[in-house]
């Protein structure tokens, strides 16, 4: 992985002790943001943030991470949990000294009484706010409200009532539209339904790889998969496991297979930079990959289309010339 930022100087010494352990965790692993991403299941671009400390990482995440860095979880979430705890402290006071600026300054025009002080009820010039102890010009506050001004020899506000049955008016032709536009929505969806003869076919059924299928996150499925890269389609991480290994030197190369997005890819691991790596399957075209990066130690290839992860075969071949392939 790249060399680390240094941290921001205003971070609570909890949460920097934390953030710089995650960065130890990874460096001692030898694994790459991609394979940090597809072993724990969270994004690429979220750990880039958890690991630059623009955001805290939700506890599932750090767990995930500790399985996937063979560290004892147990030990990790307990220096998360003070981290968290500094974190949510920081959040509140941004929030709080946020609000507090928000909050505009109560003025008085010059030569009027402050507010809180006796005043006579109806004197010209009066605000007509409504607000009890304020004074001042009409417009310092912004437009006159709606209750109009003050007539002669009554109090502040007379015209309140026949505003609040405008309101009220207002608001009751506005549940009404609402209750109609529902009323009718129902009505096209039932009337919809009653025109279907009885004789109509039904709909075909819906096959394993459509994406109405799918959950949350997983965006393809069957032969969409093929020759697509398993992390950004949702396919890898907590959605794939191994089914079949081999090493060859030191490098583990590994067939991935997804039954939620029926596809397998392959992965290296413990590689060099000019190691490639490839899948294969019957019936669907090869696809390689290889590692790239001076400082990455792994790579993995676009997917395969596969119902049966038996029917996928990974082969690396290394720099030195040496190759490979899963049973």
């Amino acid at each position: 992985m790249p060399r680390w930022k240094a941290l921001p100087e205003e971070l609570d010494p909890q949460v920097r002790e934390f953030a710089g352990q995650l960065r130890r965790l990874v460096d001692h692993s030898g694994l790459s943001a991609f394979a940090v991403a597809d072993r724990t299941g969270y994004s690429k671009t979220s750990w880039e943030r958890y690991l630059a400390c623009r955001l805290l990482p939700p506890k599932g995440a750090v767990v995930a991470l500790a399985e996937a860095t063979g560290t004892d979880p147990v030990r990790l979430v307990a220096l998360w949990e003070p981290a968290e705890r500094a974190w949510s402290r920081t959040e509140m006071h941004h929030d709080m000294t946020t609000q507090a600026a928000r909050i505009p300054e109560v003025r008085t025009a010059p030569g009027e009484p402050q507010p809180g002080a006796a005043r006579t009820p109806g004197t010209a010039g009066e605000a007509r706010t409504g607000l009890p102890g304020t004074v001042g010009p009409a417009g310092e506050f912004g437009p006159p409200t709606e209750f109009g001004p003050a007539t002669a020899g009554g109090p502040p506000g007379a015209g309140r009532p026949d505003a609040q049955r405008r309101r009220r008016l207002v608001m009751f032709l506005a549940g009404l539209a609402g209750a109609l536009v529902v009323i009718g929505v129902a009505f096209l969806l039932t009337g919809g339904e009653g025109k279907k003869s009885a004789g109509a076919p039904a709909p075909a059924p819906t096959s394993a790889g459509a994406s109405t299928n799918l959950p949350a996150g997983v965006r393809c499925g069957g032969a969409d998969c093929t020759g697509k890269d398993p992390e950004k389609m949702g396919c890898g991480g907590t959605q794939a496991r191994s089914t079949a290994t081999a090493t060859v030197g030191t490098t583990l190369v590994e067939v991935r297979y997804s039954r939620t997005c029926g596809a397998a890819w392959a992965r290296i691991t413990r590689a060099a930079p000019g190691d490639t790596v490839e899948v294969s399957a019957s019936g669907s075209a090869r696809q390689t990959g290889s590692v790239t990066g001076a400082a990455d130690t792994d790579a993995y290839t676009p997917m395969v289309s596969v119902k049966d992860p038996a029917a996928a075969k990974a082969c690396v071949t290394l720099t030195s010339g040496r190759k490979g392939c899963t049973t």
